[in-house]
């Protein structure tokens, strides 16, 4: 076996066995420290923890007989630890504790540690500073006080003292509104590291921040974790869960990793979508499990004012070895999206469950930076997923997606409000037990998607299919074990690909102006 060190710092790292499948293997291999067993699992991407700082490893696997070849790895230097339990915190499970959790993050020297040892720790938010690691060890939960009227709010809008410029700093659904900050709460910071076997809890019901969800109430409901305008972070090894509205949001962030991560909320949860880049650059999600009630991965650029002032795509995504569980979409870009999704590969994925595998959703007004391009998925392995792929250019949630304007199916003038999908490729992915449709992609009449290749590609269905909508936009209706639909497409490439047991025709296809299919 072959495997990589994809992340260190002081005291663990994380590693990638090479070509060995997707997410986990059937049976554990082995790994040693300096000829020492050090831990054992199944998963493909796979953390250590307990490492001294400062230190020399020599790290490698065994499964059965076979034994890599040795790497040797220096953990990265620590200053100081910093115990919040010497701050005063208790770890009870009654007392507030988030005031002596935050005096130990705000004394941590440069590249000191803060350490929450086990305990259950109650909480509301607590804000990150740069050049810190913030480690959860096992047994340690963050458990989130759950009256709002305790937890500070980030304003959307603060006008200059000129009031020529504006300050950022909450935003809902894409938009800059007031929120309450979230759990962990990073602005303006860099140089962060939140790590550990620890659990991060929102302790979110329908009884408190799931009740009446579309209702703001003081402000719109916290994150678990939200960075803001922050640069080369690291969230790594911990379980985000219960959380009151999206788990983890990056907005105008860059140089983020997302490692080895559990995000988990019950199937009925509203609205919490699991990790949502919004206007981010070089973004890698790497070994996360994924089971909750909304979409797991949300790719966003605001919703119309932030994307058409700031136009800060969100670009340069990677997405591999992950596995997606429930809800919504599997990977989703949009609908809040007006600065456009650039350069995005999802490969060697589990989708098990979710409404839709890929999808995409766009409609007229987002405007003309809202452009899609240079989409890759490959080497996707899909289970009881509802409809795999879907590509939705008229996705009407929300009222001003109820107009005429973006309801209608006949050619509108291309102008400033359109929205343009470019580049798409769907490789190697295998898509089994499907319930609705193989594939639903319907652009504008005005502005076709450009390009949309389908290669190496099966689809089989379930034996007791349920029905549904392919997707969200008017005019699509109830059905089962339908085929592949495409329309307002200019090039569609099909290549070997296989629908196994619909129901009609395999492919249904209008207004296409360039089809080849070697099928």
């Amino acid at each position: 076996m072959e495997f990589e060190i994809i992340f260190k710092e002081a005291r663990s790292f994380t590693l990638e066995c090479k070509d060995a499948g997707i997410y986990q293997l059937e049976e554990e291999y082995e790994i040693y420290l300096d000829n020492k067993l050090a831990d054992k699992t199944n998963k493909i991407v796979h953390t250590v923890n307990g490492l001294k700082p400062d230190t020399e490893y020599k790290v490698f696997i065994k499964k059965g007989e076979e034994v890599s070849e040795p790497v040797v790895l220096h953990t990265d230097y620590e200053s100081y630890t910093l115990n919040v339990r010497d701050f005063g915190a208790l770890g009870d499970g009654k007392r507030d504790d988030t005031g002596s959790i935050q005096a130990a993050i705000y004394a941590c020297p440069k590249d000191g540690r803060v350490l929450v040892p086990k305990g259950i720790y109650k909480i509301t938010s607590l804000f990150m500073k740069s050049d810190l690691r913030f480690e959860l060890e096992e047994g340690a939960v963050l458990s989130a006080i759950t009256e709002r009227e305790k937890f500070p709010v980030l304003p959307g809008l603060i006008e200059s003292y000129k009031e020529d410029s504006e300050y950022n700093l909450g935003t809902w659904e894409g938009n800059p509104l007031d929120m309450f900050a979230a759990i962990i709460t990073c602005i303006n910071v860099s140089n962060v590291v939140i790590y550990g076997k620890g659990i991060i809890d929102g302790c979110a019901d329908h009884e408190n921040w799931w009740k009446n969800p579309k209702i703001k109430r003081i402000a719109w409901r916290p994150r678990q974790i939200f960075m803001n305008h922050c640069e080369n972070m690291v969230v790594q090894g911990i379980r985000v869960t219960n959380s009151p509205s999206w788990n983890i949001h990056p907005y105008f962030s860059k140089n983020l990793k997302f490692i080895d991560l559990e995000i988990l909320n019950p199937k009925d949860s509203p609205n919490t979508d699991g990790l949502d880049p919004e206007s981010c650059e070089n973004v890698e999600i790497i070994g996360v499990y994924f089971s909750l009630g909304d979409d797991c991965i949300a790719i966003k650029s605001g919703k119309i004012y932030m994307g058409s002032k700031y136009k800060v795509p969100s670009k340069n995504l990677m997405i591999r070895q992950c596995c997606m569980r429930d809800g919504h979409g599997s990977i989703t870009i949009g609908s809040e999206m007006a600065a456009g999704v650039l350069d995005l590969t999802v490969k060697d994925c589990l989708f098990i469950d979710t409404d839709r595998g890929l999808r995409i959703k766009t409609r007229r007004g987002r405007g003309e930076d809202a452009i899609v391009d240079n989409i890759l998925f490959e080497n996707i392995q899909m289970d009881q997923v509802m409809t795999p792929f879907v590509i939705n250019s008229f996705y009407y949630c929300d009222p001003d997606g109820l107009t005429e304007y973006v309801r209608t199916k006949q050619p509108l003038p291309v102008d400033e409000r359109t929205p343009n999908i470019k580049k798409l490729a769907f490789r190697n992915i295998s898509c089994k037990n499907c319930h609705v449709a193989a594939a639903f992609l319907y652009g504008l009449p005005e502005q076709k998607i450009e390009r949309v290749e389908m290669k190496n590609i099966t689809v089989s269905y379930a034996e007791k299919p349920m029905s549904g909508v392919p997707a969200m936009m008017e005019g699509s209706i109830p059905c089962t074990k339908q085929g592949v639909y495409a329309n307002n497409i200019t090039s569609l490439e099909i290549e070997n690909v296989k629908i196994e047991g619909c129901e009609g025709e395999a492919f249904r296809i209008e207004n296409i102006d360039n089809l080849i299919c070697e099928n």
